[in-house]
């Protein structure tokens, strides 16, 4: 029997991580059956509830596929994103049970030309930050970041570590968020998005374009290239 640990962390935290360590590991992989309510009621000692919440979660994550009836299968280690969300690509990567890391291409200060200073809403020439990453989701670039940001906002950027957090995680702190907008693209890589992305000149790319506001300025302008073959853009509305 799995004795739910000694901890502050909610039960059904608990067994979602049980799950996703298993499918980490390699030890369920995709398409792997995974265990039942009851059997988790059972195992882990927790009630139905706690253990539908842990199972359902993971379905709405796309982490696991729920068939009535039959019961709950690890999904396939497509990566997927809901497109409206503003969250961190290493905080879903983690939540699928892999690891993330990230390479820095590029991390300088730069003045902005009249079109950037026109996306930005601000004179030419102001100082902006400019990024490129490439996020990995075990070996496997998913995701090519190409930002500039608002140096007034945010004036400690360049000092970042950024191999040990995330643009935006630092900037939800150092700009906290007020407003975003997104734009949503299918595209063709150049050589650079290509050659980074390890894709092939011929498969197109999924491009999101993100702007977000923080004290009432433009904080950040991100490009983000997705290899069409390994990542998905998902949501799920209500009106």
């Amino acid at each position: 029997m799995h004795k739910p640990q000694t901890s502050v962390q909610p039960l059904y935290l608990q067994v979602k991580r049980h799950i996703l360590e298993n499918i980490g590991s390699g030890k369920w992989p995709p398409t792997q059956r995974v265990p039942s309510e009851n059997e988790i009621v059972r195992s882990f000692g927790v009630s139905r509830m706690t253990a539908n919440r842990a199972l359902r979660e993971l379905r709405d994550e796309g982490v696991l596929v729920r068939v009535a009836g039959v019961g709950s299968f690890v999904a396939d280690r497509q990566a997927r994103a809901h497109p409206l969300e503003i969250r961190s690509i290493a905080e879903e990567i983690r939540e699928r049970g892999a690891a993330h890391r990230a390479e820095i291409v590029a991390l300088e200060r730069v003045r902005a030309v009249a079109a950037l200073a026109q996306d930005f809403g601000v004179a030419p020439r102001t100082e902006l930050f400019s990024s490129s990453l490439v996020h990995f989701e075990d070996d496997r670039p998913v995701q090519l970041e190409d930002r500039y940001v608002l140096a007034s906002l945010a004036p400690n950027y360049l000092k970042v570590d950024f191999n040990s957090t995330t643009p935006h995680d630092y900037l939800m702190e150092a700009a906290p968020l007020q407003e975003a907008e997104h734009v949503l693209r299918a595209v063709m890589p150049d050589a650079r998005t290509a050659k980074l992305l390890a894709m092939k000149r011929s498969e197109p790319c999924l491009l999101v374009i993100r702007r977000t506001w923080s004290a009432g300025a433009i904080a950040s302008i991100a490009k983000l290239h997705y290899p069409g073959s390994r990542y998905e853009l998902s949501g799920r509305f209500r009106p």
